[in-house]
């Protein structure tokens, strides 16, 4: 075999393997800081072949960056184990460790967690930064949620309105839940999961101060499950000081997130006010021609649909007063402002943002005109 063929075909295979293996994606997650703090995008559920998913840890990796996530965790079943005749792994930790070294030359960072697995009352609970899965394994629900605290994880329910534990379709808070958030030992609730989002279970996070979650609780792959769907996944963003894991795990405890999925955005009001105010930016604002009609042209800088209603004292020339600014684009309003200023206080209802059930936040920005 002659060298130079060989050589050129090495070159051409390995240059495509690199192409293949740098994560690039259409599809990237994007969202502002806010004052104050880093944004995090985090997907804080998914499954393995070390439960019950069907993709080995690597690819939740990968996966991970093409979304252009920040972090992520594999919260695999302590208790089902549906491939353990296949894939037998005394150790409860091995999905984390795997992920972890998958992401040791990308920024992503990777937080150990596990999902503590019964039946209703008790139901699905995802307990992260733990030190070790395995001493979470114990025969009593209460004895693994005792070891989840002991372990300083933080502690939230999953998808409380899931129909398999609540025929219902709504969240049921038990003595079991009541009693584990007196003791400290349960921090969070899923309001997003995978594809359902549950106006009761924000009540419920509301009432309880619990963290709002949303997860895309994943087992296949994403591309199946959610892009081929035309969705993207569903993820929690957490306000952080700084990107590290202590930093992740302070803002989680301090209830600093605001869950999303496509144009859905769900959140405490101090939470989900700042993000939309970052999210706008006013690219052009000045009067047409000899007219009081104001022309203001908004980005949305985020991977997600904005949705307002108008709420201004002012109307709108040729245009609805409900309108959307998509992703990544721009939206031209016409504002009649009866007579030129020098300044306008832009107010508006954002309608695919809660707040609590059917609450939407009112966000308001101050733009010093064009002459």
């Amino acid at each position: 075999m002659k060298l130079q063929p060989f050589l050129t075909l090495f070159l051409a295979t390995s240059a495509l393997f690199a192409q293949e293996h740098s994560h690039q994606s259409s599809r990237t997650l994007v969202f502002p800081d806010v004052p104050g703090y880093k944004t995090l995008k985090t997907d804080l559920h998914q499954h393995t072949v070390f439960s019950d998913g069907n993709v080995w840890p690597n690819i939740r990796v990968m996966e991970a960056l093409r979304d252009n996530l920040d972090v992520i965790s594999l919260t695999e079943h302590l208790e089902y184990q549906p491939h353990a005749a296949d894939i037998p792994h005394p150790n409860r930790n091995r999905s984390y460790e795997i992920a972890l070294n998958e992401a040791k030359d990308h920024d992503l960072l990777i937080v150990h967690g596990s999902e503590i697995t019964r039946q209703a009352p008790m139901g699905h609970s995802n307990a992260i930064f733990i030190a070790d899965a395995n001493k979470l394994l114990k025969d009593e629900a209460e004895e693994s949620f005792a070891e989840a605290k002991k372990q300083d994880a933080f502690v939230f329910w999953n998808h409380p309105a899931w129909y398999a534990q609540s025929p219902s379709g709504n969240p049921v808070l038990d003595d079991f839940q009541k009693e584990r958030i007196k003791k400290g030992e349960l921090h969070g609730i899923e309001v997003i999961n995978t594809v359902d989002y549950s106006e009761e279970s924000l009540a419920l996070a509301l009432e309880n101060n619990l963290t709002i979650m949303g997860t895309s609780d994943i087992h296949g792959l994403i591309d199946w499950d959610y892009v081929e769907k035309g969705h993207d996944r569903p993820i929690t963003l957490v306000f952080a000081k700084e990107r590290s894991i202590e930093s992740l795990k302070e803002a989680l405890f301090a209830g600093r997130t605001v869950a999303v999925f496509n144009s859905l955005l769900v959140g405490k009001e101090e939470n989900l006010v700042p993000l939309l105010n970052a999210s706008l930016q006013f690219e052009e604002a000045k009067y047409i021609n000899n007219t009081s009609i104001l022309g203001i042209t908004l980005k949305n800088v985020t991977s997600s649909d904005l949705i307002f209603e108008n709420q201004m004292p002012y109307t709108f020339y040729s245009s609805s007063p409900v309108f959307t600014v998509p992703a990544g684009g721009t939206k031209t309003l016409q504002i009649k402002t009866l007579e030129k200023k020098a300044d306008l206080k832009i107010k508006l209802k954002a309608l695919g943002a809660y707040t609590a059930p059917k609450e939407h936040p009112i966000v308001t920005w101050d733009i010093r005109l064009e002459e």
